[in-house]
């Protein structure tokens, strides 16, 4: 027996080395795609800086600045959004004020039913209720204390009008002007707007104005009197119901039903003071929310308290609320920082925005079958998980230093402040995760806009969920810790949690001076980051051996976790061919002789060990597994076939006999259930990494990188057969000279630029590189026109002169052309193996006449043929031409040229011929026979 190899499939590292320089010439390919991955980042800091410096800008602008006059700057000159900017050593005492609802929204009661305008001045109402109604009733009578009788009578309101403002501890102020956000200014006061104040009563004070220095601040208002009515209500419920409906229908185009406020005296007595306070929150001059209305709750409370004290301690006891002062502030020029706003969701966004691009390149590998082509040429899963890690890892890790030298550069926080150092392993564990994920994924997805899809909403949505709900868990010191773990497994949230952490520690050094997050602050109990990394670096082990498994769930099939799904799980097995009759078995032997010689063949090759230049397939067979109480699906039944160097062997049959099973078997994609083949004496069971060495694979369809050049594909494809150096160089050569490419150029220019025709004739070349023993071609010439098909042809005729080639084929003039013997594989079984002579001469039964003449004469035509064989059929007649079928065994050719003679001798005869059957007429009369076993088990 010869050498079972004379070279051997490329190792591990040779496999590396191939699969690494083709990913570089195609990576070189798609340079600009790569460098704008990489520069994405970079360009969102550069868009976020823009963003910034427009921003900045708008806010340099008096509207957003301290507001002068004259010379003088200061609060007291300025709007309430310039005063948030302005120094002010020594903040303004401002009185307390309660919230006022607009006039025509305020609402109507039995007290007041009547609707009202902007131009009127309706009544306000407060709703009471508690445990003790009398008491609560007596307590809202005294919310609102009168102004004292001797400043009503002093025309233009006392000799200081300052003197209304030390009043207003004394009684309830209101504006409706909503606050600012700070207490630097009042807008109640500052503007030309109106006070309030209000009363029981209104009869003997109507309207004041106030024009006076107050606190070194200029008031300019006009004050009017409000009535005050207190109503009464059965239970705190219905208060929560009035005041919702002043929310509810804080709308521009509705009219508003909004209280003042409400009080809820509960078990309020002598001794005991407990209230509850309502406010409503949607006052606003175009009905909107705005949440700064609860810097008016001071002045409620104080109404309700001092009502109480009025109550059971006379009038002369109250406690004042004098005023209401801001903290003092520097001059602080109005700013509006970008990067905090966009903190967490923003840098969140920005990194997993790699999955989808990670995603999409490993699912195109995938539906583009690439990769099956890759393995069917011996690529073993090893280097191409470790050479596409690499990619992306390097993919990652620089994007990932752009981002954080351009944000550094551009001055964000998150960056500048804290450790770079936490920040790149951080950003290191958490991309091999991501590329773990990824390949997880692409294990689940065969088609690229799903999987993008799906991408981009995980990316999204993981962003967002970490905004709207994982924030507030990570901020609510009472939520379950385990929880919070918990939720961090999803990759997404714990890459949240991370920049969070760092986005918080970056907000503290910019607020007070601090260095930001370093290596201790991961042992503080409140710093999440030390707990995020060691989950994810688990996770990321986790991840790669799940994907790992999943990427091989075809070859792992663990039964022990799946099997319950199947009620029927039965062992492959020889059964007899039955044919069922009634409810009679019927034993039928289907072997034909041709087949069962086949197998004489193969069994006294194995017994004598003549597999020199052989290819012997004995008994293969392929069981599927029925599973859900479907039975066993037999693919292939006991194939036994013997092939010597330099045939073509076909493979003819329909669509599900079995002819794919068969090759992905004799390839390694599948392993057979019985049986096995060799290859030159190599074992399809124990030497599959010698096999790949010496087979070529050509598939059904053109699985080719649209990027690279043919002379690349081959180069690849030539290291994995294991060759190197000059060899190398010569194969190509030679392999791009054989299918017509080489002199054309085109083997340097890439595939995108191919033809039909020539991508069809790369693939061959690929097939046959390297000199293989053994080639398969599955329908090479599909899809081709009549001359490529034909230059195909005339390739695979010089290439099977040193190898044995497998081919399938639906196309009958190519298998007439091209096979030395011919196989017709019917429902996983060979039913007739030949050479096409042989099958034409065994299964053609008859010959066909065709003769044609004028109308006239077809009586005559049709006279002669019956003399020749009775038993002849007109297969149809046509305008004077006719086509009959004569028997093969009763009619010799001598017959039929002599009939044809006297019908020239008695008419003139136009035109005839005659031939004999068809391998397509063969192909169909035994898929006929067939049919009859298709009820065998």
């Amino acid at each position: 027996m010869e050498s079972r190899r004379s070279r051997g499939l490329a190792r591990f590292f040779r496999q590396v080395h191939a699969l690494f320089l083709k990913n570089l010439s195609f990576q070189r390919r798609n340079a600009r795609t790569n460098a704008a991955i990489a520069a994405f980042p970079a360009l969102l800091c550069v868009l976020v800086f823009c963003i910034q410096q427009v921003v900045d800008s708008e806010l340099a602008r008096p509207p957003f600045q301290c507001g002068c006059r004259g010379t003088q700057c200061g609060v007291q000159y300025s709007t309430p959004i310039q005063a948030v900017s302005c120094a002010v050593l020594t903040p303004a005492r401002w009185p307390a004020l309660v919230q006022v609802p607009n006039a025509e929204a305020r609402a109507r009661t039995h007290l007041h039913p009547g609707p009202c305008n902007a131009s009127e001045n309706c009544p306000v109402t407060v709703l009471l209720t508690g445990q003790n109604r009398q008491l609560a009733e007596g307590l809202g009578r005294l919310l609102f204390p009168p102004i004292p009788v001797e400043y009503l009578l002093t025309p233009g309101g006392g000799s200081n009008s300052s003197d209304y403002l030390e009043e207003f501890p004394r009684v309830v102020a209101g504006s409706n002007t909503l606050p600012a956000h700070v207490l630097l200014v009042e807008p109640g006061f500052v503007p030309q707007e109106t006070l309030y104040v209000l009363q029981p009563q209104c009869q003997l004070f109507s309207s004041r104005n106030i024009s006076e220095n107050f606190d070194g601040i200029q008031l300019e208002s006009a004050m009017k009197c409000i009535q005050a009515l207190p109503l009464w209500c059965d239970t705190s419920s219905v208060i929560n119901h009035h005041m919702f409906k002043g929310y509810k229908g804080g709308n521009k185009r509705r009219r508003s039903n909004e209280f003042l406020a409400g009080y809820d005296f509960l078990d309020t007595s002598k001794r005991r003071f407990h209230v509850y306070v309502w406010y409503n929150s949607s006052f606003s001059r175009d009905n909107g929310h705005h949440t700064m209305t609860v810097l008016r709750v001071a002045r409620l409370v104080n109404m309700a308290s001092t009502a109480y004290l009025n109550l059971f301690g006379g009038q002369n006891v109250e406690m004042r609320l004098e005023y209401l002062k801001e903290m003092p502030t520097a001059a602080v020029p109005m700013r509006l920082n970008l990067t905090t706003l966009l903190d967490a969701l923003f840098f969140t966004w920005t990194v997993e925005l790699l999955l989808p691009v990670i995603l999409t390149y490993l699912v195109y590998e995938k539906e583009q079958r690439l990769r099956l082509m890759m393995k069917m040429h011996g690529l073993k899963d090893a280097p191409y998980w470790l050479i596409s890690y690499a990619y992306f890892l390097s993919l990652s890790t620089v994007y990932m230093i752009f981002f954080m030298m351009s944000g550094s550069i551009i001055g964000l926080d998150i960056f500048r402040l804290n450790s770079y150092s936490i920040q790149s392993l951080f950003y290191f564990i958490y991309i091999n995760l991501q590329i773990a994920l990824a390949f997880l994924l692409a294990s689940l997805f065969s088609s690229v806009k799903i999987a993008t899809v799906i991408g981009y909403i995980y990316v999204f949505g993981s962003s967002l969920l970490g905004e709207a709900l994982l924030k507030i868990f990570i901020q609510d010191a009472n939520f379950p810790r385990l929880w919070l773990v918990a939720m961090e497994f999803i990759p997404g949230f714990s890459l949240y949690r991370g920049i969070y952490e760092l986005s918080e520690y970056a907000a503290a050094g910019r607020n007070m001076g601090k260095p930001g997050m370093r290596w201790a602050d991961l042992n503080n109990p409140v710093n999440g980051m030390k707990d995020v990394m060691i989950l994810m670096s688990i996770e990321w082990i986790i991840l790669l051996l799940v994907a790992f498994l999943m990427d091989h769930r075809p070859a792992w099939r663990p039964l022990f976790v799946f099997g319950f799904l199947s009620t029927k799980h039965s062992s492959p097995s020889e059964k007899p061919n039955k044919l069922k009759t009634g409810s009679r078995r019927v034993h039928v032997d289907m072997t034909k002789p041709d087949v069962f010689l086949e197998r004489k063949v193969v069994k006294k090759l194995l017994k004598d060990m003549d597999m020199r230049n052989m290819i012997i397939c004995h008994n293969l067979k392929k069981v599927y597994p029925g599973k859900n109480g479907n039975p066993d699906k037999h693919a292939v039944r006991g194939l036994s076939l013997a092939l010597r160097k330099g045939q073509c062997f076909g493979m003819l049959g329909p669509n599900g006999a079995g002819k794919t099973s068969f090759i992905n078997m004799m390839i390694g994609l599948l392993k057979p259930t019985y049986g096995t083949a060799y290859i030159h004496g190599m074992d399809l069971r124990t030497d599959m990494n010698e096999i790949y060495a010496n087979i070529g694979v050509c598939p059904q369809h053109d699985l080719l990188w649209e990027t690279l050049t043919g002379t690349e594909h081959l180069m690849f494809y030539g290291r994995m057969k294991n060759l190197t150096g000059a060899a190398l160089t010569q194969a190509v050569e030679q392999s791009l000279k054989s299918v017509n490419l080489f002199h054309s150029g085109f083997g340097d220019k890439s595939v995108s630029k191919y033809s039909g025709g020539m991508k069809r004739r790369l693939s061959v070349a690929i097939a046959l590189i390297g000199n293989p023993k053994v080639v398969y071609m599955d329908e090479p010439s599909t899809g081709l026109d009549s001359r490529s098909r034909h230059d195909l042809w005339r390739i695979i005729k010089r290439a099977k002169k040193d190898c044995t080639i497998f081919l399938t084929t639906h196309s009958m003039e190519e298998a007439e052309e091209l096979c030395d013997r011919i196989g017709i594989f019917i429902d996983g079984n060979f039913h007739c193996i030949g050479t096409p002579k042989e099958l034409k001469a065994r299964y053609g039964g008859t010959r066909t006449l065709t003769i044609t003449t004028s109308p006239e004469h077809e009586e005559e035509v049709e006279q002669l043929v019956s003399q020749v064989s009775p038993r002849y059929t007109r297969i149809y007649s046509v305008s004077g031409t006719q086509k009959f079928a004569l028997p093969r065994k009763e009619v010799g050719l001598g017959q039929v040229f002599g009939a044809v003679e006297v019908a020239r001798r008695a008419f003139p005869v136009m035109g005839w011929g005659v031939a004999d059957t068809t391998l397509e007429e063969v192909f169909i009369g035994v898929a006929k026979e067939a049919r009859v076993f298709d009820v065998l088990s």
